[in-house]
């Protein structure tokens, strides 16, 4: 198959914008509960009118600092409620809002904010209104800028008092679905990051079609906990959606203390990018293994996949369903609990979860929803919707759109969701956006039934000296899913056989050394050469070589001493790697791998 569409639920809206959705709720039902905010340790509801007026409130005080219609607004901030206050403010001030990482550099603060031309920025800390302070100061433009812990909610709302009510319905109803809402950067993989506008009418025409198609997610009883950063548009498009259907939602960015957070939230569904579905599953069958129950959890696992496989073939057999019943109450209750005990469906977006971890959470009770898409297309353009998942894909087009598959294997798409083009960057518009519609999205995949599955980028494609192309993403897919494993980089361009870099977990690394009775204390610097470990890492390495065919397979590995993070460079505030980085700090290692 080479191409597949699905018909639209909602049509590209010919007026509206986003500021409607937060309108229309305050006058149609006030006292609905958008969000519930953690205050003095509890969680408190905001209804839809106390959202409103609060927005209107801080959009006044923007409008009397000087931002313009059109103008754009950095905001640098963790996920917290303040962040979907001031999304929603800065359009009801009829601004653009640019989101920057609460990670990034100072080159990276420089480059977001200096190639969009925002006239003022929000910050969350002192730290990050230092930044921004230092290279607006070194661009010569005078700061405009405030910050969050600094109460400069309650400030912007005291300083915008004078503002007439008449003038924020203004600059709301001049506002059209064709005008940009946000310009979102992408996460500079391959050079730096390119501003993608996207459009009122592409989150309303997005949002429209998916939450239709999915009523049940977002059902009556529905809830969720934001913990992915909200600059990215995976957690944006969920944020704005849930104030579309007023799904209360909650905000988080303690990760470490997420498990507790999310058992007093309770969500009825989470989104996650696919490291913390893994981080989930191998903690569990770290914590099964320290107890003496590792043959338990393994047996439990393979009952949950085999349980999952056969309602793809109708339901599984009697044997299957007995054991499943018991694992339930023994194992799968326990790892439920452990996102909030509520859960019914998780979002995956990002990367590729993979068949295995998909079949074993909706065997446990979750259905992992896997989805496709890019910034470029406002989030998801497939999904797997809830009553036809295919587990392994990542689903059909969302309602109004459409997949293609080039000659050369490059996933094309088209729709509403898709945007107009980057951020004064014609030449990068002209390669992506082709003359009748089509974005390139740089992905190779297949169609199946309409169902898209995704095998690599192809621009990572590898050519080995033998001229084998080999798709660096499913092995590395595959060997990620290792508990030991943090991150890894096949190599093999120009070269005579494929190889791989690999870093170790180190949170998972103490527990794996008691457990073979070695001192937990032992760092991965002193273990590079270690026979156990290797011994372990080429046991994965040899599971995942079984997805590909001998002459793609993984022949040597090396273990970096260090994990690559974004602080250090090799990954993006979405945890993707950049292997030009990569292969450059690592150009001597790679070197020994084919000494």
């Amino acid at each position: 198959m080479r191409e597949f569409s699905t018909p639209a639920i909602v049509e590209y809206p010919a007026a509206g914008n986003l500021t409607d959705l937060v309108h229309d709720h305050a006058v149609r039902s006030p006292d609905a509960v958008l969000f519930r905010r953690r205050v003095d340790g509890a969680w408190r509801d905001a209804t839809a009118r106390e959202f409103r007026d609060e927005v209107v409130a801080v959009a006044k005080g923007l409008v009397a600092s000087g931002v313009g219609a059109g103008d754009r607004v950095g905001l640098m901030s963790r996920t917290r409620y303040e962040w979907t206050l001031f999304d929603f403010a800065i359009w009801f001030a009829g601004g653009v809002t640019v989101p920057v990482y609460e990670t990034s550099s100072a080159e990276q603060v420089r480059w977001i904010l200096g190639n969009s031309g925002a006239v003022a920025c929000v910050t969350e800390t002192a730290a990050h209104e230092a930044i921004v302070r230092s290279v607006r100061s070194d661009a010569g433009t005078p700061p405009l800028i405030w910050q969050i812990d600094d109460g400069c909610v309650a400030a912007l709302a005291a300083g915008g008092a004078e503002v007439d009510d008449a003038e924020i319905g203004r600059r709301r109803a001049g506002i059209g679905p064709d005008d940009p809402a946000t310009i979102i950067y992408t996460s500079g993989t391959t050079g730096r990051p390119k501003g993608c506008p996207l459009t009122h009418g592409n989150f309303l025409f997005e949002l429209g079609n998916v939450t239709a198609a999915v009523p049940a997610l977002f059902d009556d009883e529905a809830s969720t906990l934001l913990f992915l950063p909200l600059a990215h548009v995976f957690a944006r498009i969920i944020e704005i959606g849930c104030v579309m259907t007023a799904t209360p939602m909650g905000h988080s960015s303690d990760i470490k203390n997420l498990v507790p957070t999310l058992a007093e939230f309770q969500p009825t569904f989470v989104l996650a990018v696919p490291r913390v579905f893994e981080k989930v599953y191998n903690s569990a069958s770290q914590k099964a293994a320290a107890e003496g129950r590792a043959r338990i959890f393994d047996r439990a696992a393979a009952v949950a996949i085999a349980y999952s496989e056969g309602l793809d073939r109708g339901g599984a057999g009697l044997a299957v369903r007995l054991q499943h019943a018991a694992f339930d109450r023994l194992v799968y209750g326990k790892i439920r609990a452990a996102l909030g005990g509520r859960a019914r469906y998780a979002i995956s977006g990002g990367a590729p979860l993979g068949a295995r971890l998909g079949h074993f959470f909706r065997g446990i009770g979750l259905l992992v929803v896997e989805g496709y898409g890019l910034t470029e297309t406002t989030a998801a353009a497939t999904a797997n919707l809830l009553d036809d998942a295919r587990v392994g894909t990542v689903g059909r087009p969302i309602p109004g759109g459409a997949a293609r598959i080039a000659d050369d294997g490059e996933v094309l798409l088209r729709g509403g969701h898709v945007f107009k083009g980057y951020w004064q960057d014609p030449r990068a518009t002209a390669e992506a956006l082709a003359a009748d519609g089509w974005f390139h999205t740089g992905d190779i995949g297949q169609l199946d039934d309409g169902y898209l599955t995704i095998t690599g980028r192809k621009k990572e494609i590898i050519v080995t000296a033998g001229g084998k192309n080999v798709a660096p993403a499913v092995l590395e897919d595959q060997l990620r899913a290792h508990p030991l494993v943090s991150q890894c980089m096949v190599v093999g361009d120009g070269r005579p056989y494929i190889a791989c870099l690999v870093t170790i977990d180190a949170e998972a690394l103490p527990l794996w050394l008691e457990q073979r009775g070695r001192p937990a204390d032992l760092r991965v610097s002193e273990l590079t050469d270690d026979p156990e470990l290797r011994a372990e890492i080429q046991g994965a390495i040899d599971q995942a070589n079984q997805a590909v065919s001998h002459a793609e397979a993984i022949k040597r590995f090396l273990i970096l001493p260090a994990d690559w993070t974004e602080a250090t460079g090799e990954l993006t505030p979405s945890l993707k790697l950049k292997r030009a980085v990569v292969a450059k700090q690592c150009a001597a290692a790679i070197d020994e791998l084919y000494s």
